[in-house]
């Protein structure tokens, strides 16, 4: 657990040896970290940062594999929907394309944004991140990605969509016969990896790889 800093004593003590608390601003010392362990503030016990093993290939892997996802989750039907003898199939994209056709341009863009558009920029910002760890190269083009990556971090809402998807099917269940479709495992999927990669691609180790502060960040 990190150690709080006298005031005083703050004038005396590098910037690269403080680290500030994101939750109640505490400033402490920067603790060294050995492979596993991690760091909380001793005020409100928020996880400052970890030191994760594989931290770049576990990442690689999930990255990967949400990519693998995205496109069945995107155009696999979610659900099938038999109303008065008529069946469809709804899809993320028809679902954009509905919008559209209806005349709400606007809201069709911000759906394909949110549940499309930004999500596959943020899994290759990722890729590339992590790529250029990997191989040690074009690290001032991953630091730039990177920064990317968290500026859409908050724009990405799958879980927002997947929320519509389930109020939609539980309030047309008494009125259709409504059959899930494998997109909506993948999409379900989709996002359940992409929750484990924000656990396991821990940003200290990034930014320390990026930057070359640590070069077994990336380990």
């Amino acid at each position: 657990m990190p150690d709080p800093v006298d005031a005083p004593g703050l004038s005396e003590l590098p910037l690269d040896d403080l680290v500030a608390c994101h939750e109640c601003d505490l400033l402490m010392r920067k603790p060294r970290l050995a492979l596993g362990e991690k760091a909380q503030c001793p005020r409100c016990g928020y996880e400052l940062y970890a030191h994760r093993h594989n931290v770049v290939e576990r990442s690689l892997a999930l990255v990967i594999a949400a990519l693998l996802l995205y496109v069945p989750a995107n155009f696999l039907p979610i659900m099938q929907l038999n109303l008065l003898g008529q069946s469809s199939e709804d899809t993320v994209w028809s679902g954009v394309q509905g919008l559209f056709d209806t005349g709400m341009e606007g809201v069709a863009l911000v759906v394909f944004l949110c549940s499309m558009g930004i999500p596959l920029i943020k899994l290759i910002c990722q890729l590339l991140v992590l790529l250029s760890i990997r191989w040690n190269i074009g690290r001032s083009y991953g630091l730039l990605l990177y920064r990317i990556y968290h500026h859409l971090r908050d724009w990405g809402m799958l879980e927002v969509y997947l929320m519509g998807v389930l109020v939609a099917i539980v309030k047309l269940a008494d009125m259709a016969s409504i059959t899930v479709g494998l997109g909506l495992v993948c999409f379900i999927s989709l996002l359940l990896v992409q929750v484990w990669l924000e656990v396991v691609m821990s940003p200290h180790q990034i930014w320390q790889a990026l930057s070359g502060e640590d070069v077994h960040a990336g380990d």
